[in-house]
C-alpha cells in the first residue's frame, strides 16, 4: 500500500476506487487488557487491512509467472476512444509505485489533450494518485473533469490519517521511497509536489544470535539473469534454487520477506522474467500529508465522494455511468483509475464486455498484498540508531520494520508485511495483531529491558 521497490521506482502505490461500501483502515487505540509480552506496549497503534477492504482488494499489482511485460501496457490501451485506463497497473516501467500511479494519470491526460473535442465532459473514476494526475494535468484546458470517488475520503491507497496523538500523519498507505545507496549516485530526484520526507539510510540485520551482516542482492541478481536465459519464465524462487542459493538460509528468507514488502507477493509466485524492482537497501519514508497533496491537485476538478460506479456501458456516441445511488450519469469518455484487484472482481459491468485482450490483461496480472502497524511510545525500548530493521531466522511474523525515532525525533515504529503473510495479518482482530507484532519486536529490546 502502498512502499517503494527498487532503485528507479518510487514507492508502492496506489489508487481506489470500488462499487461497494466498505470499511477503510483507520488508527485504533491500543485495545484494553493488553496482551503481556516482553515488549512494552505501546502508547498508541494503528493499522492498515488493505487485503480485506473492498475498496483495494489488496495493495499493489505484480506479474506473475509466464505473463509478459507487454500486459500491463495492453491493459492501459484506449477502448473505442472512449475508456481509458490507468493506475499502477497500467505502467509498464514502474509498476506498484508512486512513480507509476502517477506517470500513468498524466499519460493518459495526454491521450485526451490530443482526442477529446473542446468542452467535453470527462469522468475520473477513482480519486487516487493516478486520477489526481489526470485532473491536475488537465487542469488548464476547457474539458469538464469530474472525479467520482467510491470512498468518503480521497487518496486512494496512499492514506495519510491524522491524529491529535500523533506527531506525524499516520500512513496507511504507499509511503515508503527509495533512497541512495551507499554505492550509489546519490538520492533518487525528488517529484515534484510529494509532501515533506525523511531519509532511512542505515539497516540493521538481527539473527537470534545477534547482529549478522547486511544481506545484498546479489543471489537474486545472479537468480534473475539465469532466469532470463531460459527458453520459459518461472519463479523467482525457483531461479534461485537453480542458481545454488537455499531460499530457506535464514538471511536470503530475511531478504525474500523484505522483498514482499516491496512487491507484494512472495518469490514462489514472482516472475523471474519479469521481476520487481528490488529492494533498495537505504529508503525515504513520507512523513507530510498525502491526502493534502491528492487534494491540491484536485482543487480544479469537480469531486464526487461516496459514488461507487456499478456499471459503465459505452458506444460510438459516448459513456453511461450508473452509481451505487441507483442515479445515472452520461460523459464524452471516462478515465478508469480503480485498482487492478476491483477490476478483477467483475463488481464493475462493462456493456459490451471489454475486448478480450483487457480482460486477459486483468485476469493475468496479480493483486499482492502489503500492510502496516504503526506503534507510538512515550519512550523508546530500543537502543539502536538503525532506521530500517530486518529479522533473520526465527518465526516472527513481522519481519521488517522501520525506526522513525533517529529520523523525525518521534519514538515511532512501523511493522511491514508482505506477500500472503500479510494477506493472514490483515484478517486479524486488533488485539491479535497487535500481539503479533509485539512479540515480532523481541529481537530488538535493548539491553536495559532485557536485563
Amino acid at each position: 500500500m502502498l512502499i517503494g521497490a527498487g532503485a528507479g521506482a518510487l514507492g508502492v502505490l496506489l489508487v481506489s476506487c470500488t462499487p461497494e461500501p466498505g470499511p477503510t483502515p483507520t488508527p485504533t487505540r491500543t485495545p484494553t487488557p493488553l496482551p503481556t509480552t516482553a515488549v512494552p506496549a505501546p502508547a498508541a497503534s494503528a493499522r492498515s487491512a488493505w487485503a480485506t477492504d473492498p475498496f483495494s482488494r489488496g495493495a499493489v499489482s505484480y506479474t506473475r509467472i509466464g505473463v509478459q511485460a507487454t500486459t500491463r501496457k495492453t491493459l492501459g490501451e484506449p477502448i473505442e476512444g472512449r475508456l481509458y485506463f490507468a493506475g499502477e497497473a497500467t505502467d509498464a516501467d514502474n509498476p506498484a509505485t508512486i512513480r507509476g500511479a502517477i506517470h500513468s494519470g498524466e499519460s493518459v491526460a495526454m491521450r485526451l489533450r490530443a482526442t477529446a473535442g473542446s468542452g467535453e465532459r470527462i469522468a475520473v473514476i477513482g480519486a487516487g494518485l493516478a486520477g489526481a494526475a489526470v485532473a491536475a494535468s488537465l487542469a488548464d484546458t476547457d474539458l469538464e473533469i469530474t472525479v467520482l470517488e467510491a470512498r468518503d475520503r480521497v487518496g486512494g491507497r496512499v492514506q495519510s490519517q491524522l491524529d491529535d496523538e500523533w506527531p506525524l500523519p499516520i500512513q496507511l498507505g504507499g509511503w515508503l521511497l527509495p533512497g541512495s545507496e551507499p554505492e550509489g549516485d546519490g538520492p533518487v530526484r525528488e517529484e515534484a509536489g510529494l509532501p515533506e520526507t525523511a531519509d532511512l539510510a542505515s539497516a540493521l540485520w538481527r539473527s537470534p544470535d545477534g547482529d549478522i551482516e547486511p544481506v545484498g542482492n546479489a543471489p537474486l541478481d545472479a537468480a534473475v539473469a539465469a532466469a532470463q536465459a531460459l527458453p520459459t519464465d518461472i519463479s523467482l524462487a525457483e531461479a534461485l534454487d537453480d542458481t545454488g542459493s537455499d531460499p530457506e538460509d535464514p538471511a536470503l528468507a530475511a531478504l525474500l520477506t523484505y522483498l514482499a514488502t516491496t512487491a507484494g507477493a512472495d518469490a514462489e509466485v514472482l516472475s523471474a522474467w519479469f521481476p520487481p524492482a528490488l529492494p533498495s537497501a537505504a529508503r525515504r519514508a513520507v512523513i507530510g500529508d498525502f491526502d493534502a497533496m491528492v487534494t491540491e491537485m484536485l482543487a480544479d476538478a469537480q469531486v464526487t465522494l461516496a459514488s461507487p460506479v456499478t456499471r459503465i456501458a459505452y458506444d460510438d456516441a459516448g459513456v453511461s455511468l450508473r452509481l451505487g445511488t441507483g442515479e445515472s450519469t452520461s460523459f464524452d469518455r471516462v478515465v478508469i483509475t480503480v485498482p487492478l484487484g476491483v477490476l478483477q472482481s467483475g463488481r464493475i459491468d462493462f456493456s459490451p464486455p471489454l475486448p478480450f485482450s483487457h480482460r486477459g490483461a486483468i485476469n493475468a496480472l496479480g493483486m499482492g498484498h502489503i500492510e502496516t502497524i504503526w506503534l507510538r511510545y512515550d519512550e523508546p525500548f530500543w537502543d539502536t540508531e538503525a532506521t530500517i530493521w530486518h529479522t533473520v531466522g526465527g518465526d516472527q511474523s513481522v519481519r521488517t520494520w522501520i525506526n522513525l525515532l533517529p529520523a523525525t525525533g518521534e519514538s515511532i515504529l512501523v511493522g511491514i508485511l508482505g506477500g500472503q503473510t500479510a494477506e493472514q495479518f490483515a484478517e486479524l482482530e486488533e488485539d491479535e495483531a497487535l500481539l503479533e507484532a509485539l512479540t515480532s519486536l523481541t529481537p530488538f529490546l535493548s539491553s536495559a529491558v532485557n536485563g
